[in-house]
C-alpha cells in the first residue's frame, strides 16, 4: 500500500508543536555489560509540518541536554561534564529531518542529529499512532520512534575498564520517543 494522506485516518496538514505533558524522550545504554541504565530528558521542543504528501513532511526537534534525568543526581551531574555531553559548550541536542520513507505501516525518518557539536545522519523508525481531537477541541496526533546511535561517533568517549573484563558503558545508545503533537495552524 502506498502511503498518502487518504490512507492515514484523520490525517491533517499543518504545523504541529509537541505537547510536552504527553510526550517523553528517553534513552538507554548498556552498563557493566550486564544491564541497562535508562534516563530521560525533561525539557524538549519539536515541530512537525505535515504536507499534502505525508512523505514530504518535516520534523525539527531540540533537546535541552542539561535536563537529563537518570534518577541519580551525581550521575546526572557527571553526564553534563566534558566526559559526556559537555553541556556548557553544547547545551542542545538537535534533529532535523531530511527525508521520510514509508516502510510498511511505519515510517523511516532520516535526518541529521547533532550532539556535542558533531552532526551525523540517523534514521528514526517511527510508528504513527493516529490523529484525533481531544476533549478540549485540540487536534492532536501521536507517534513513537526509536533510533540507535554509537555515542563515540559523537565524541562521547568516556569509559572505564572493569576488573572482570569489558567496560563500564556500552557504545550503543537507544533513543526512544513517545510523543503527541498539537495542531497550531492548518
Amino acid at each position: 500500500m502506498t502511503l498518502t494522506a487518504s490512507t492515514i485516518p484523520g490525517y491533517q496538514t499543518g504545523t504541529w508543536k509537541i505537547d510536552p505533558t504527553h510526550s517523553e524522550v528517553t534513552f538507554s545504554v548498556r552498563h557493566l555489560a550486564i544491564s541497562k541504565v535508562k534516563g530521560k530528558f525533561e525539557t524538549f521542543d519539536a515541530t512537525v509540518v505535515t504536507a499534502e504528501n505525508p512523505l514530504e513532511s518535516t520534523v525539527e526537534a531540540n533537546i535541552d541536554v542539561a535536563s537529563i534525568n537518570t534518577g541519580q543526581e551525581q550521575r546526572d551531574q557527571h553526564l553534563k561534564t566534558s566526559d559526556f555531553f559537555l553541556v556548557e559548550e553544547h547545551p542542545q541536542l538537535t534533529f532535523r529531518s531530511t527525508s521520510i520513507e514509508a516502510k510498511g505501516d511505519d515510517l523511516n525518518i532520516a535526518g541529521e542529529l547533532t550532539l556535542r557539536g558533531v552532526t551525523k545522519s540517523v534514521v528514526l523508525k517511527a510508528e504513527l499512532g493516529g490523529f484525533t481531537t481531544d476533549g478540549y477541541g485540540q487536534v492532536k496526533f501521536g507517534a513513537e520512534a526509536t533510533t540507535k546511535i554509537d555515542r563515540t561517533e559523537f565524541g562521547v568517549n568516556w569509559n572505564a575498564a572493569l576488573e572482570a573484563g569489558g567496560f563500564t558503558l556500552g557504545n550503543d545508545v537507544t533513543i526512544n520517543l513517545d510523543v503527541q503533537f498539537v495542531l497550531q495552524a492548518a
